[in-house]
Parts: structure tokens; C-alpha cells; sequence
């Protein structure tokens, strides 16, 4: 390096200076900054994966490779699918140590809800162990119908938000949500199983309507009288069995129904209502044994055949304005039974009533066959 003095100033300066320091006069012509050295990531570890930056313009070019683990004949390295796509190589980087610490399968990682449905349903109904009902079957496929938002995403990217948004957006009642909350809770646990998620998300969804299905209001004894006056309709024979049975219109579709001892076995909800046997008062067995359990769902009948049913033998609107519903029959059961003076134990367990915490009733509370069968019959038709 030399001295030289500036031109304009006379002031001692590098030869090498850009410009005077002194009166900023520009001493060499405008040199273009050298480029910039492309930036080197740290080597990543043996055994660790890759990381490619991906040509063309892309919106995620890094593309993250897990670790190699098969080779060709000559020793070829068989390079696997890649386990995602990533906008910078620190993402990239984050991924692939997130699969390192817990491997999963890459392909089961790609599956949609779909893909995970259709797999979970061959498990739980086409096995040669799986002994569910056809009931079971459609209900678990109408619930499907209706997560149709979901059907296509894939289902590690599903988490609590998107489930419940389902269930807020249903219209339906509670057990029609219910449905579907149990449906993603068996998926879930099936993809945790199954390697598919790392994580149960269907765990903090919730129902977000309250259960609604106790409530009712009683037939009235002209009610009741305008039935039996049909009672040649099928359809009539069908809400007599609930009303004089107890049984909810959805126990119908489950129960266990034995001509021979006179009685239904089985039902829903609660443990007490899942085990209990039910007589079959004499008035109705006639149209339990015209009645096809294989031809009768629930849904169909309340929609479909119900409302216009009780409209069509003269039944007027209650005094709130609204219509008689089925869960009305077993209301009517209910009533039927204190009005006949049937013994309160006895319409517990033939309804089904779990018994809480009374322990009198639950360890003294015991009832033959043929005493639910005596009680129940001392109800009028």
C-alpha cells in the first residue's frame, strides 16, 4: 500500500481508498461488491437424513429426506419418499429432528380421514371377530356423511377445531352428535394404534348441546284411545309396543326380542338399561310377533312415518304448541305405570333406571321374571 495525495484536497490518502477521507473527493472508479458467498448450513449427522433445496420457484423448497435404510444389489441407496416440503431449511431441519426422535411411517402419515375411515370400518365390521349389528354399521356410516370437510384432509393435520367444528355446525339432536363424537374418538384411537397420529385430539371435543331426550310429555288416555282405534296399521303397532314396553325408540333396533319367553332383553345408555329384561305385556305381543326387527330403523320411522301418523288418527297439537315426539311413548310407560299402581322397584328395572346411590334399592331391590311380568300387566290396554 502507497500514499498519494488527493486531487482536490492535497490530503495524504490510501491508494487503495475508495475516496478522501478528508473532502469525500472519489478516488478510484465504482467497484461492484464482490457477491456474497452462498451461506453452508451445518453438516447434518451420519444416519440423520437429508435436506434438498429443490430447483424452480417454489413455495416450499426444502424438501426434508429421512435417513436412508434400504439399498439396491450394487449398493445403491434407495432414497424414500420425502417426509415433508418446507418454506426454509431450518423447518426443514426442525421436521426431520422431530422424526428422528419418533419415526413414523411416511405413508400412513399421508392418509385422510377417509383413507383412516375406510381401513378402521374394514377392521371393526369385516373381520372375521367383528359380530356388530347392521344398525351399528349404518350408523357409523351416516356419521361419516357427515364430516364431509374432513374427508379429504390429512388426518395428522386434523386436531380439536376442526372435529368440533363439526359437531357445532350438526343440526340434529344430541344422540345424532353423539354419533359422531364417538365415530372420531374410534378413528383417533385407531390411527394412535396404528402410528397414523402421535397424539388423541378427539379427547377435548365435546357436545355442545345438552341431552335433551328425557323430556317429554304423556299420551293422553284419548291419545291412547285414538291408537287402539288403528291398531290394524302397523305403524300404530309399533308406537303401542313403546308406550306399553317403555322401551326408546332406538331400543327397538338393538334388543333382543324372545317370542318364546315372553320378554325383550337388552337396551341402551345406561349399564342398568343395557342388562335389563323387559316383559312383554299381552296386549302388544301380537304386534311384536308381526314385528320385523331386520326392517326397522329408528331414524327412518320417527322421520318418516311418526308425525304424520299421530296427525292422521286425529291426535290435536299438545297445549305448548309442539308435536307428540317417541320419546313421549316411554314418558307414557311412566305414567302408565303410576297410574296402575305398579310396583315403583318394578318400573325402575323394567325401565332400565340406573339407581344411583341408593343402596337399598340396589342391593335389596330384587325382582323375579315373573313379578316384572305380573306388575307390568296389571297396566289396563
Amino acid at each position: 500500500m502507497a500514499l498519494i495525495q488527493c486531487p482536490e484536497c492535497n490530503h495524504n490518502v490510501s491508494d487503495k481508498a475508495l475516496s478522501c477521507p478528508n473532502c469525500g473527493y472519489p478516488l478510484q472508479p465504482s467497484r461492484v461488491p464482490a457477491k456474497r458467498p452462498r451461506k453452508k448450513h451445518k453438516k447434518l449427522p451420519n444416519g440423520f437424513g437429508s435436506i434438498k433445496k429443490l430447483s424452480g420457484n417454489r413455495r416450499n423448497p426444502y424438501a426434508a429426506y429421512p435417513p436412508t435404510t434400504e439399498y439396491t444389489e450394487k449398493g445403491v441407496p434407495v432414497t424414500l419418499p420425502a417426509i415433508g416440503y418446507y418454506e426454509d431449511w431450518y423447518s426443514a431441519f426442525d421436521a426431520l429432528r422431530e422424526y428422528n426422535h419418533n419415526p413414523y411411517d411416511i405413508d400412513s402419515a399421508k392418509l385422510t380421514f377417509s383413507d383412516v375411515y375406510t381401513q378402521w370400518f374394514k377392521v371393526k365390521f369385516e373381520s372375521e371377530h367383528a359380530h356388530l349389528s347392521e344398525q351399528s354399521k349404518k350408523t357409523y356410516k351416516w356419521a361419516y356423511n357427515q364430516c364431509r370437510t374432513l374427508h379429504d384432509m390429512k388426518m395428522s393435520d386434523i386436531h380439536k377445531n376442526e372435529m368440533q367444528t363439526v359437531l357445532n355446525n350438526c343440526p340434529l339432536g344430541y344422540s345424532s352428535v353423539r354419533s359422531i363424537k364417538n365415530l372420531f374418538g374410534q378413528m383417533f384411537r385407531y390411527s394412535l394404534e396404528n402410528g397414523i397420529v402421535d397424539k388423541d385430539y378427539s379427547q377435548f371435543i365435546f357436545i355442545p348441546i345438552q341431552d335433551n331426550n328425557e323430556k317429554g310429555e304423556p299420551f293422553t288416555e284419548n291419545e291412547i284411545a285414538l291408537l287402539w282405534n288403528h291398531k290394524e296399521d302397523p305403524s300404530v303397532q309399533i308406537i303401542l309396543i313403546l308406550i306399553y314396553s317403555g322401551l326408546r325408540i332406538k331400543e327397538l333396533e338393538v334388543v333382543e326380542i324372545d317370542l318364546k319367553n315372553r320378554c325383550f332383553r337388552g337396551g341402551l345408555k345406561t349399564k342398568a338399561g343395557k342388562e335389563r329384561t323387559v316383559p312383554i305385556h299381552e296386549a302388544i305381543y301380537g304386534f311384536v310377533e308381526n314385528f320385523s326387527q331386520k326392517d326397522f330403523h329408528a331414524g327412518t320411522f320417527r322421520d318418516k312415518k311418526f308425525y304424520k301418523l299421530i296427525q292422521s288418527v286425529g291426535m290435536e297439537p299438545l297445549t305448548n304448541g309442539k308435536k307428540h315426539t317417541p320419546h313421549d311413548c316411554r314418558h307414557t310407560f311412566s305414567w302408565l305405570c303410576d297410574k296402575y299402581q305398579v310396583d315403583d322397584m318394578c318400573k325402575h328395572l323394567i325401565m332400565g333406571h340406573s339407581l344411583g346411590n341408593d343402596v337399598e334399592k340396589a342391593v335389596y331391590g330384587h325382582r323375579t321374571f315373573e313379578q316384572l311380568y305380573t306388575e307390568i300387566n296389571k297396566i289396563q290396554a
